[in-house]
């Protein structure tokens, strides 16, 4: 199973999540920041030309521990 990192762009619209290296490289060259610790956020400090997919973040309940799933 992946981890990935939820980004926002710079209007705060949801952006396909990337993996936490690009997350990484993102933060270190200061083209992003973080916006939220849990779920793990970051936000793009440029603005960017991409298409917005629609994506819901939904409770996934566990018998013994709770998850986010992406829709």
């Amino acid at each position: 199973m992946s981890n990935y990192v939820f980004v926002l762009d710079t209007l705060k619209r949801p952006l396909t999540p990337c993996k936490p290296s690009i997350a990484r490289k993102l933060l270190n060259a200061g083209k992003a920041a973080v916006f939220r610790w849990y779920p793990f956020t970051i936000i793009l400090k440029k603005e960017v030309e991409a298409n917005h997919e629609p994506l819901e973040m939904k409770p996934d309940p566990g018998s013994q521990v709770t998850g986010i799933a992406l829709k």
